[in-house]
């Protein structure tokens, strides 16, 4: 592929991500995004498949086609309010923002979709292009597409994420576990309140709750194997109404993170113990609820090494990255528990995107698209077919 093709493509993509910026529909609601990709997608005379809505996904076929690849961007953003100044492209919607990337990920896949169909010739697997709904909620759009049978003539699926965490310039992954497992849990503390200057004649599931976080604490520093990674954290307590009022009732929110199914189980377990244990202590009730999440996301290794020499090839064997395991969860394992396949990090990190995702301040550093988008291009280009 010519720079200058390169480059045209990736303004192209730029001017379509800002736009998209500037319109951002939270996950399972995203129908102005469709309708803009659709459009998109129906000039550049590709085929829209039956899918689940709002999802959107378009097909090319190849000139062998005995093999088919998936190329998968997520489309939904966040209900946070944007702030910063993003030279005239600030989200317009209030409360909602593309604080995580997902409107570049679009942009990053329209541009190597307008590629591969004015270079049909070139192009000997068949292609699915996924714009998938729902990254960021449970359960997800993955999931919902898996259902409707997206994956069952794919024979490997490639996604990526702009990623802060990692310098831009460099392009990174993992050959196995790459991404954490992530489930949700909501810790309810049922006492009998009372007056904030009698605490004596409560009992006070303010306090209670203060002694379960704590004893969430020791469960990663002192149950598991400090080797194996694990997070447990409150994002969210509820309770009380007012400064001398002990509450009846607190409730806690919290995100628990694993890599391998034991450790997963194990802290299931422990924080379902914990609370009975504590609460029991105190003559107070309880009760734990656990939102299954996402399972970790674990590339596969041949298509992961398959992606590295193709890093390697094009833009220098400097750029590749070998990456750890990040905490942070993704759904694209789901696809990857079907089909194998490779999720990658495209780094951005710098001074234009300096913030971490989901922070109000998020900002992508576009001069990033152009790697990006000759990834997908040449995942596909260069993808054996026997």
């Amino acid at each position: 592929m010519k720079l200058n093709q390169l480059r045209s493509l990736s303004e192209w993509s730029i001017v379509h991500r800002r736009l998209l910026h500037q319109q951002p529909e939270i996950s399972g609601k995203e129908y102005k995004t469709h309708e803009y990709i659709k459009k998109i997608i129906k000039d550049l005379n590709l085929k829209i498949l039956d899918y689940p809505y709002p999802s959107l996904i378009a097909y090319l076929p190849g000139t062998v086609g005995n093999k088919t690849i998936a190329l998968r961007a997520d489309i939904d953003a966040l209900p946070i309010q944007e702030e910063g100044d993003k030279d005239g492209y600030m989200s317009q919607i209030p409360g909602v923002s593309h604080v995580c990337g997902h409107d570049g990920h679009i942009a990053i896949l329209l541009a190597a979709a307008k590629w591969m169909s004015e270079n049909r010739g070139l192009i000997e697997p068949n292609v699915k292009f996924i714009f998938q709904s729902a990254e960021e909620i449970t359960p997800s759009g993955a999931q919902e597409l898996i259902q409707a049978g997206i994956l069952n003539d794919v024979d490997a699926i490639f996604g990526i994420h702009l990623w802060q965490g990692l310098e831009k310039g460099k392009i990174g992954l993992n050959y196995g576990p790459m991404m954490a497992s992530v489930d949700d849990f909501e810790v309810t503390i049922e006492a009998n309140g009372g007056h904030g200057s009698m605490p004596h004649e409560t009992i006070d599931p303010i306090y209670i709750a203060s002694h379960i976080i704590q004893s969430f604490q020791a469960i990663t520093s002192r149950q598991i194997n400090p080797m194996e990674p694990a997070v447990i954290s409150i994002g969210k307590i509820i309770g009380g109404t007012n400064y001398n009022i002990i509450p009846s009732t607190v409730k806690m929110l919290g995100t628990m993170r694993t890599v391998t199914p034991e450790t997963h189980r194990f802290i299931q377990e422990r924080i379902e113990q914990q609370v009975a244990g504590i609460c029991s202590t105190f003559s107070a009730t309880h009760k734990v609820d656990i939102i299954k999440g996402t399972p970790p996301l674990i590339n596969d290794e041949e298509q992961s090494r398959y992606v590295e020499q193709v890093i390697k090839s094009y833009m220098g064997e400097e750029a590749f990255a070998l990456m750890g395991i990040t905490m942070a969860a993704e759904d694209f394992s789901f696809y990857l528990q079907e089909k194998p396949g490779a999720f990658i990090f495209v780094g951005i990190k710098g001074e234009k995107s300096r913030f971490p995702h989901h922070h109000a301040k998020f900002d992508l550093d576009e001069e990033v698209f152009e790697s990006a988008i000759q990834l997908f291009i040449n995942i596909v280009l260069d993808y054996p077919s026997n």
